[in-house]
């Protein structure tokens, strides 16, 4: 499974706030569901994403926006429009007490559905687990996308079937929000080019990427510099330069991060041995990993465990 994938797989759209709102101004939506991430894509009109440390970025009609949790944040009609009288809504349905379901936010209208209001599409992502933390701090607070117009009117009519709450309609908009969710952050880490994290832009490389595939498929594995070098089809000299230059660090120390923030993952999310952790990630006994395992991390894998839970 390649970076990205897994570092996704513990972040869903199932069960998540689903809602296509029409705004007349001037409004504010609140979010205060201390969800990981939140994605919002507008479809008409548009407004001003407000974020706590003071952050603003505007978001017009065929963009979509990840705002990275979980700090609660806003969005307006006009960033002025929090000093003056407004309509104020909030979604916050992941707390215990709130008073939403699945089929109230499917197809909620707030305001009246005009050409001149501004429509959104937003959803909230739930996470399992911590294996997505790694992509959260690959991430800016806030990142934007544009999108063609076209793209957009596809969205509104997808979610428009999927508010229907016929057979299968939840699981359609699930679906959609997860497929919107990966083609946003693929287009931005594309277009972030140098400041992609490593671990994206080394599966751009043609040298690299069959290596590095290799690699995550099976971290277990007792890779070398050579098995990988033969891997990507150059000699070792070339592959370890080459990968020093791309990702930032030679390739075994790429390999001991990546075993150790997997190691991490399943020390958190599982109830595995050490042992037995250890070996997935490519250690032959428990003492080996240990030892390595507070190398990089600065505790044993049983203290970690111990304060993690």
């Amino acid at each position: 499974m390649d970076p990205l994938s897994s570092l996704l797989s513990g972040i869903r759209a199932e069960g998540s706030v689903v809602s296509h709102a029409v705004l007349t101004a001037p409004w504010i939506i609140r979010f205060a569901d201390d969800a990981p991430l939140i994605m919002i894509s507008v479809l008409r009109g548009g407004g001003t994403l407000l974020l706590p440390d003071g952050i603003e970025r505007a978001v017009d009609p065929g963009d979509t926006a990840i705002v990275r949790g979980p700090a609660p944040f806003l969005l307006a009609d006009h960033p002025t429009t929090v000093h003056s009288p407004h309509a104020t809504y909030e979604i916050a349905c992941f707390t215990t007490d709130a008073e939403c379901t699945a089929q109230e936010l499917g197809g909620i209208h707030w305001g009246t559905d005009s050409e001149e209001a501004t429509a959104l599409i937003v959803g909230a992502y739930r996470a399992s687990g911590h294996r997505h933390e790694r992509l959260l701090r690959a991430l800016p607070p806030v990142l934007v996308i544009k999108e063609d117009v076209e793209v957009c009117a596809w969205l509104e009519t997808a979610a428009a079937d999927a508010a229907q709450f016929s057979a299968g309609s939840q699981a359609l908009m699930d679906r959609l929000l997860d497929w919107a969710l990966v083609c946003t952050l693929r287009t931005w880490f594309d277009q972030a080019g140098a400041d992609a994290p490593s671990w994206y832009r080394g599966l751009a490389d043609p040298v690299l990427a069959p290596a590095l595939q290799a690699f995550h498929d099976r971290p277990a594995e007792a890779w070398t510099v050579a098995s990988l070098a033969t891997r990507a089809g150059v000699s070792r000299a070339l592959f370890a330069k080459r990968f020093t230059k791309l990702m930032g660090r030679p390739p075994l120390a790429y390999l001991t991060e990546c075993r150790m923030d997997e190691a991490e993952a399943l020390l958190t999310d599982t109830d595995l041995s050490i042992a037995r952790i250890g070996r997935s990630v490519g250690y032959a006994d428990a003492f080996g990993f240990s030892a390595a395992f507070k190398r990089h991390k600065g505790l044993s894998p049983s203290t970690f465990r111990a304060a993690a839970a």
